[in-house]
């Protein structure tokens, strides 16, 4: 637990104003969607924000006691794209509105828990096995027989008794944390390149094995689990990570040319994969069919104008899957161009403050697992995105903390803490804020001093006994 200071003072002051202010945009926006939905105030309004607030505030306390020196406007970006994501599925499904807020509970109580558990950002390395192990398990779970469940084509869900869930989600941190301390142990041995096929300087086999081992897995996404999008996800977070690691253009320019070929090569075997590309190219085609929900998605956007019908007067629900694929054409549609800015803003920004956490960091495990988090959260955005206004083709993934589902939400609260504990780490280091010993430190200081004391206790009783 971390002693005050000026500096850790003045983040704490700012973001908990920040988070007051991202709770009061949520809160009016909630009023907002009621009032164009029902035509009234909602009669819960006040229960809500009491609620809204209570949560928020559970999160910016841990992180007052936890994580003091940490970056002061990742949680308070991060709880108003949750809040507008709820607001959005309030107005679309009360049912799932309940479920969100259950989730939104869980993932906040797992921000709160990862801070706890892991307090020193550098301790994670020593589990990078283990974590590889874990991640490699949950990312090729759905393939077991009873287990994995098939929706929409990607064999990417899990039903285990009354619970299902997306195993990848969680997958892709406990893969960025192997690859960072793998990155960060033999990032010169690989950077070096002793190895020659041509033109082309490799490391030795055995240092670039893992990285081979990490092509597979985007592969096995691909052709396994037939989700196209999970599998440029992880790809580009392996080959991002590298790079940044090695500094050398070389792995970046073969990591692009390898997903090529995969890519072409999935297009050519998998009918899903070639379903999904031809909506993209003309989904007026295929209106009555597949590329009904990117057509209406389109007829949204462009409803929406500039500043949009206004929350809860739209039409979102004519979308079949607007609350997960498609909420960010909800958003375009009701809060029109402004409003969907202001969201590629805000993400924009958690972006930008994630590099800074990583650029601000001194040790390489630190700065490389800061890259590959903050690439996660980019990357998602930019594909749900990307796919929603036809710039890539549409995949199955879910925007970061604003669409409904329980398994991202949790896990993406879970990468934040990670990265807010790295921020907190820097600053230790920097002398921002003292390096007091964490809570784990101090109970095991407090068990050596009890062991040394019953050492010394022992030894006096052996001096005294006759000989």
């Amino acid at each position: 637990m971390s002693t005050a200071s000026p500096i850790a003072s003045t983040r704490r002051s700012t973001e908990l104003g920040l988070v007051i202010m991202a709770g009061s945009i949520t809160g009016a926006a909630y009023t907002l969607a009621s009032l164009g939905k029902n035509a009234e105030i909602p009669p819960i309004i006040v229960p809500f924000l009491i609620a809204l607030l209570g949560v928020l505030l559970l999160a910016h306390i841990a992180t007052r006691l936890l994580a003091s020196g940490a970056d002061a406007t990742l949680l308070p970006l991060v709880a108003l794209l949750n809040g507008l994501g709820y607001v959005m599925i309030a107005r679309l499904n009360d049912r799932l509105a309940r479920l969100q807020t259950t989730w939104t509970i869980v993932a906040v109580v797992a921000y709160v828990v990862t801070l706890l558990v892991v307090q020193r950002a550098a301790d994670l390395a020593r589990y990078k096995w283990t974590l590889f192990a874990v991640g490699a398990g949950l990312l090729l779970l759905p393939l077991v027989p009873g287990v994995g469940r098939t929706f929409g084509g990607a064999r990417i869900w899990v039903r285990i008794g009354p619970v299902n869930f997306q195993p990848g989600e969680f997958s892709k941190i406990a893969l960025a944390v192997f690859f960072a301390g793998y990155l960060a142990e033999r990032r010169e041995l690989i950077a070096t390149g002793t190895w020659h096929i041509g033109p082309l300087r490799l490391p030795e086999p055995r240092h670039f094995l893992p990285i081979l081992l990490a092509w597979g897995f985007s592969v096995v996404a691909m052709v396994g689990l037939k989700d196209l999008g999970a599998s440029l996800l992880f790809f580009s977070l392996f080959v991002v990570m590298l790079w940044v690691a090695t500094e050398r253009t070389t792995y970046l320019v073969m990591g692009v040319v390898l997903f090529a070929g995969a890519a072409y090569t999935a297009w050519r075997l998998f009918a899903n994969v070639q379903t999904r590309v031809a909506i993209w190219h003309d989904p007026w085609s295929q209106y009555e069919g597949k590329g009904y929900q990117i057509v209406q998605a389109m007829f949204a956007l462009a409803n929406g104008g500039a500043a949009g019908t206004g929350l809860g007067l739209g039409s979102p629900n004519k979308i079949p899957e607007v609350k997960n694929d498609f909420i960010f054409a909800a958003f375009g549609e009701e809060l029109g161009l402004f409003g969907a800015t202001a969201i590629l803003i805000a993400f924009l920004l958690i972006i930008g403050a994630g590099f800074r956490v990583a650029i601000r960091s001194e040790r390489p495990f630190e700065k490389i697992l800061a890259v590959g988090l903050t690439t996660i959260l980019g990357l998602q955005a930019f594909i749900i995105i990307g796919g929603v206004i036809r710039v890539v083709p549409l995949t199955g993934i879910t925007l970061p903390f604003v669409s409904y589902g329980g398994s991202s939400l949790v896990a993406n609260y879970v990468l934040l803490a990670l990265l807010m504990r790295i921020s907190d780490s820097t600053a230790r280091r920097a002398g921002e804020v003292p390096d007091a010993l964490t809570v784990g430190e101090r109970f095991e200081a407090r068990g050596a001093v009890r062991q040394v004391k019953r050492d010394v206790k022992r030894g006096a009783n052996a001096d005294r006994e006759p000989r």
